[in-house]
């Protein structure tokens, strides 16, 4: 395009303008480019530096200044124009203007690389998952406030758009940030923001209407003509985000003479101004700018109301029908937490009658009453707003009461009873809090959208509530008489009850097999006079055919000696059925130390003699150290390695603390104790939780989750609920989150309450009282039997490495028990000579008096004509008398530096804290309540909604059980496993509930073994 395109001719006369323009031109780091044909006369009289030759075709180049020849005068090329018609005054007007035009681009650059240092700083931010701090961010919103003033008119759509973005970015990282509640956001933040947005929009400039997406939310700008402006509409009536301006008259004395206005109305998904108040769906916020100022007029006190739309997307309304009986009335209730909001209610019923509404507070209204009604008719419809003066400023619940108004029953008559409650507010930024004042719920207001009335303009917000689900308690009988109609509850109930009865039959039975197996067993081959004490747990394992029928020896080993071969039966019960735990007390004649190997054996005898030993857990009852073998193996001829004898090495401490070893222990006594519903079928053995009382509390946690999930099912979904957990196609929003805490807290308390009782009480164990026919009958006394336990004696003190005694031959006649008494004497001068007192030779001590206090109460029994001589008789039994002295003296000595050994105290104080048996009638009590209270009212319910409703809230109760068993308890079991796991504390020992009584008998036997109180 040429010169004579626009009326000119090529520059030919070099004036003072054009020098200006050209040394202000040369200033620009981004001219080394540009070049301008020229017209031929320039260079006669120029002041330009020319080139090697001049002629016709000649361009000026910039950076340097020059004068240029051209071989092709087709070369594209800038031109550079004179316009001869212009005066001197409007040649210098034409250049004022290309001066401000230069002024504008270099301005332009300028807010483009600031936008795009702001840019890179809130990117940086997002990279690192870090919110802006207050610093940082006041920063920004002041950047981006100079940047926007910086800004001439018309604005670039782009360059708008990116300063909209960048402040709501600003915006968002400040809402979501982590310490939001400890650290709120200042209050003035969402005002600066919409100041930008307010400037930004405004200098559009356009007439007609623009509409500037940003991502939360959308901004509407449009331009009135003050005097026709009557009854327009902002925003987009599409989207549910709009607004409606009252008359012209009413806003012409805030336009102060204005002929137009330009109105704002920008809508904000999240709540820019977080407080206790609800705000849900959008919110808006409405400006009227003066566009010749640029100031924002103050719209307030109208007696025209502006109608601001508030959308809330994708919502429900809790729709319940009530049949209307000849002569009665429908009942219904709802709780108002706020007097300031507006109940909007809808009775519409299947034919054209009247009604006549009455509103009470605190009860049903009754046949006196004269307070609030209201007659609702096919022509003025069935909807009834309740606004807050109806409520009087009371909260807490208020009942409607509906009856037919000079109308004619029919018999099927029912009422479709729609509610929920809004309220509309605004932000007061003087108090900076959330207000009502001059605003109210306008009659257009539906669940999906709010209309508000107000008489000035602000940033607006909604507060939506669905109120739950109401029965009637007023209409029980009425209700249960439709029993014959809707039985789909009551059948449900009736099978689950039915079901729990057959298994509880069975579980009454399992208790009382199991409760005979609920016992420690007191060995019946430990020593009388051993007092050195040991318990063993042997967890048999949960494969299949895991228990065994043969006789299982054991012998403990450790590195102060080895326990004799125990025999592990129980004559009493059977031992070592498949996943069972049986407990032993094993008695020592000294302390083992530590403990290093287990050797387990077997007989191979009986049906099924293979054995699958899980793991062994042994603990000293004296120094309370516990030590752990884990085996998980087969101890049999024909499965695993085809062995029945084995030796095991004590665990160390990393493979007891290892996270194998706890998620494997927790996982099995999670699914066996903590997972309710498993734990019926296979509880811990020694668990005082019956399996009674767990089948009644699956029994009452069931009934209590089918009350509250009818109470609660069908509610309306809030779409607009944020989703906090995203896997897949399943979803978790914050509105199922706060029903599931609703529901928790209205469930959980009094079932943990419940299941807490049953596993926190003692056990009443009844003491057995110790009379002579409980002990079999001491066989009669004889040398060969003397002989016998005198050699047991010896042989059981010298399997210790300390104590250096040992037995020369065996115990054959009387001649050979004074040479067994002298190694008792010898044994007895090396403990006296020890100076070091210790617990091994207390227990050592007193083992040898209890087997000389023995000896000597067997030789008393015994007449002189058993021995050979008169002599020899009494010479053994003085010697026997002498050694008992000694062996005191020493086990007085060597007690008085020791500790004393473990005495069973009555009152001893355990770390657990048990109920007292008697607390088990309270928990009875408490669960047979809740239960009666949950079947009550999950029948009324399921007569209120109906058979078809009722057959669907069966289909999702069923989801729900599902989820409750085979999802979210397994997850809960396996959480807590991997949570102790990775904090690396081991399964404790199981509690021994009867461990005392087991220890009275040891030392009962003990006592009836020497005759007297050691």
């Amino acid at each position: 395009m040429s010169c004579e395109d626009h009326g000119g001719d090529l520059l030919k006369q070099m004036s003072s303008q054009t020098k200006q323009f050209l040394k202000t031109t040369q200033k620009d780091s981004n001219t080394s480019n540009l070049s301008w044909w020229i017209g031929g006369g320039l260079e006669e009289n120029n002041e330009i530096n020319e080139g090697e030759s001049v002629a016709s075709c000649t361009y000026l180049k910039l950076n340097p200044l020059e004068l240029v020849t051209a071989a092709d005068c087709g070369e594209q090329r800038g031109f550079l124009c004179a316009h001869s018609s212009l005066s001197a005054s409007e040649e210098e007007n034409s250049f004022q203007t290309r001066k401000n035009t230069h002024s504008r681009f270099r301005r332009e650059i300028i807010v483009i690389n600031r936008i795009k240092n702001i840019e890179r700083t809130l990117r940086g931010f997002e990279q690192a998952f870090a919110a802006p701090s207050a610093v940082n961010r006041t920063f920004i919103i002041l950047e981006l406030m100079t940047v926007a003033k910086l800004l001439t008119f018309p604005v670039n759509n782009n360059t708008a758009a990116r300063i909209l973005n960048c402040t709501t970015a600003v915006m968002k990282l400040s809402v979501t940030r982590c310490d939001v509640d400890i650290n709120p956001n200042p209050t003035e933040l969402f005002e600066q923001c919409f100041e930008i947005f307010r400037i930004v929009s405004l200098l559009s400039g356009s007439t007609e209407e623009i509409v500037f997406p940003h991502p939360d939310g959308t901004l509407y700008q449009k331009s009135y003509d003050a005097a026709s402006m009557g009854e327009a509409t902002l925003g987009s009536k599409e989207k549910g985000e709009y607004m409606v301006f009252p008359p012209a008259e009413q806003l012409a004395p805030f336009l102060k003479n204005s002929k137009n206005f330009v109105g704002q109305l920008s809508s904000f998904r999240s709540n820019p101004h977080p407080t206790d108040e609800v705000i849900n769906g959008y919110l808006i916020k409405c400006v009227l700018n003066n566009p010749i100022t640029g100031e924002s007029l103050k719209v307030t006190n109208l007696s025209t109301p502006f109608e601001i739309f508030l959308p809330r997307f994708n919502a429900t309304e809790k729709n319940t029908t009530m049949y209307l009986e000849d002569h009665s009335k429908v009942v219904t209730a709802f709780n108002v937490s706020d007097a300031n909001m507006t109940v909007v209610l809808i009775m519409e019923p299947n034919a054209n009658v009247s009604l006549r509404l009455m509103l009470h507070h605190g009860s049903p209204p009754n046949s006196s009453f004269n307070g609030t009604q209201v007659i609702l008719s096919p022509q003025e419809g069935y909807r009834w707003m309740i606004t807050p003066s109806m409520l009087e400023g009371k909260s807490g619940t208020w009942f409607v009461d509906a009856r037919l108004y000079n109308s004619t029953w029919f018999s099927g008559m029912t009422l479709n009873v729609i509610s929920h409650m809004t309220k509309c507010m605004y932000w007061d930024v003087e108090d900076k809090m959330w207000n009502t004042a001059g605003c109210q719920v306008g009659p257009k207001s539906t669940p999906a959208v709010t209309q508000c009335l107000c008489n000035h303009l602000t940033l607006f917000g909604s507060s939506f509530f669905v109120m739950p689900n109401y029965v009637d308690l007023s209409r029980t009988a009425e209700l249960f008489a439709t029993v014959s109609k809707n039985y789909v509850v009551l059948a449900l109930l009736c099978a689950f009850f039915g079901f729990y009865f057959m298994t509880l039959m069975w579980a009454c039975y399992a208790d009382r097999k199991a409760s005979s197996k609920r016992k420690i067993t007191l060995l019946e081959d430990n020593h009388p006079g051993a007092q050195y004490t040991y318990l063993v747990c042997v967890h048999t394992g949960h494969r299949k055919n895991s228990g065994t029928t043969a006789n299982v020896m054991a012998k403990v080993i450790g590195s102060e000696g080895e326990s004799d071969t125990h025999n592990l039966i129980d004559p009493e019960k059977p031992v070592f059925e498949r996943g069972s735990v049986d407990v032993f007390l094993l008695a020592t004649p000294y302390p083992l130390g530590e403990l290093k190997n287990l050797r387990l054996q077997h007989d191979n005898s009986g049906g099924r003699p293979a054995w699958y030993i899980n793991r062994v857990v042994i603990q000293d009852l004296q120094t309370k150290s516990v030590f752990h073998f884990f085996c998980d193996c087969w101890l049999s001829s024909d499965k695993g390695d085809g062995m029945t004898k084995k030796t095991f090495n004590v665990a160390k401490n990393n493979e007891i603390s290892s996270f194998r070893n706890i998620f494997t222990s927790r996982t099995s006594n999670g699914f066996r104790d903590e997972h309710i519903w498993v734990s019926v079928w296979d509880p811990p053995s020694r668990s005082p939780f019956t399996r009674a009382q767990r089948i009644s509390c699956c029994m009452s946690l069931l009934l209590c989750t089918m009350a509250i999930n009818i109470a609660f099912w069908n509610i309306p979904i809030d779409e607009s609920s944020p989703v906090i957990l995203s896997i897949g196609i399943l979803k978790l929003t914050l509105q199922e989150i706060m029903v599931g805490i609703q529901s928790g807290l209205l469930m959980f308390p009094i079932n943990i309450l419940i299941i807490t009782i049953f596993r926190s009480i003692k056990p009443r164990i009844v003491t057995k009282k110790v009379i002579e026919e409980d002990f079999v009958k001491p066989p009669p006394v004889s040398i060969p039997s003397i002989l016998k336990e005198t050699e047991e004696v010896i042989t059981m003190v010298s399997q210790s490495p300390r104590n250096k005694i040992c037995l020369s031959k065996h115990l054959e006649s009387s001649f050979d028990l004074c040479p067994a008494l002298e190694n008792v004497h010898e044994f007895i001068q090396l403990m006296q000579g020890e100076t070091v007192s210790d617990s091994h030779w207390v227990y050592c001590s007193k083992f040898v008096l209890c087997g000389l206090c023995h000896l000597l109460q067997t030789l008393e029994k015994l007449d002189a004509k058993n021995f050979p001589t008169t002599y020899e008789y009494q010479h053994v039994l003085s010697t026997t008398n002498l050694l008992v002295r000694k062996a005191e003296m020493v086990f007085t000595s060597h007690l008085a530096y020791c500790p004393s050994p473990v005495r069973v105290v009555k009152k001893k104080h355990n770390a657990t804290c048990w109920l007292p048996w008697w607390c088990v009638f309270i928990g009875w009590f408490l669960l047979l309540s809740i239960s009666v209270i949950s079947t009550f009212f999950t029948l009324l319910y399921g007569f209120e909604y109906g058979k078809e409703k009722s057959i669907k809230w069966v289909m999702s109760l069923g989801l729900s059980l599902f989820q409750s068993i085979f999802i979210l308890q397994p997850l809960k079991v396996v959480g807590l496993a991997v949570f102790f796991a990775l904090l690396l504390k081991p399964v404790a020992m199981e509690e021994t509930e009867e461990l005392e009584q087991v220890l009275i008998s040891q030392q009962e036997k003990g006592r009836r073994y020497t005759g007297r109180d050691i």
